[in-house]
């Protein structure tokens, strides 16, 4: 196991707290929305990315979750906002043309930060592609009325309307004990900063198609079947738009540490 380093960095939309662990090329990974380092732990979706060979993994809590400072106004909360902030922890770490990565949310907020500066970076990890585009909206009003609920109601109603949709219809790769975990997370939120970060998330979409082909970086992308939040589509459509991608699907989360092997290849392949 390799040794872990935490530490406090201050941004200009906050405070955020960067873990770091390995040695090597560096891997800036962005975790999904309503999720934090914490919760990726308690999920064991981190494990396939840690350990790697030659690989220095560097984690972050993102704007809003986990142990950073809450977002200012619902536009702090979006995705080409935390690309900001993912570009200025590269600046202030030093990472020269690191690898980037996430899921759900941190795809988006990756390929907004590689739209925006894609010299920077040597490779993209991209894991379980959000909905995007002509899926977005549908999304988009279930994150807007999760807000309102919350505003309304109060956090523990909105825990409550979650629990009911789940148990209608299981995220594929969660089982209520893992779902439970992220509820906890959202659990600890106060109301404004949930509220804030749902309609952040509302507003938001992945870079228009056009910005998208111009993107001359490596990429893997990881999909799941079966997940209205994450559909196929978008994945598939980002294999069609970026120039350079390798696009492996597995059925659910359950499976994604069969892809560590790939992931491991892919970075071990990257040109220096």
């Amino acid at each position: 196991m390799a040794a872990v380093s935490e530490r406090e960095i201050e941004l200009a939309s906050g405070r955020t707290v960067v873990r770091v662990e390995g040695m090597g090329r560096p891997f800036v990974w962005t975790h999904g929305f309503t999720n934090s380092m914490a919760v990726e732990d308690e999920l064991g979706s981190s494990a396939p990315l840690r350990d790697l060979p030659g690989v220095r993994l560097v984690r972050y809590d993102a704007r809003g979750h986990g142990r950073s400072a809450p977002g200012r106004d619902d536009a702090a909360s979006s995705w080409s906002a935390l690309a900001g902030d993912l570009l200025e922890l590269c600046d202030r770490l030093a990472l020269e043309r690191p690898i980037a990565g996430g899921a759900s949310m941190g795809t988006a907020t990756t390929l907004h930060a590689a739209v925006h500066a894609p010299e920077r970076f040597a490779g993209l990890v991209l894991v379980v592609p959000p909905t995007a585009w002509e899926t977005r909206k549908a999304q988009a009003d279930i994150y807007r009325g999760g807000a309102g609920l919350v505003e309304a109601r109060g956090v523990q109603a909105y825990l409550e309307a979650a629990r009911a949709a789940f148990r209608l219809r299981p995220m594929p790769g969660f089982d209520e004990a893992a779902f439970e975990r992220v509820l906890a997370a959202l659990g600890a939120l106060p109301a404004a900063e949930l509220a804030r970060i749902m309609r952040g998330a509302a507003a938001s979409d992945l870079p228009e198609p056009a910005a998208l082909r111009e993107i001359r970086v490596p990429a893997l992308i990881v999909a799941t079947r079966g997940d209205p939040g994450h559909p196929l589509s978008t994945a598939e459509r980002l294999a069609e738009l970026l120039p350079d991608t390798k696009l492996r699907v597995i059925d659910s989360l359950l499976e994604l540490g069969s892809v560590r092997g790939e992931l491991a290849r892919f970075v071990a392949e990257l040109p220096r």
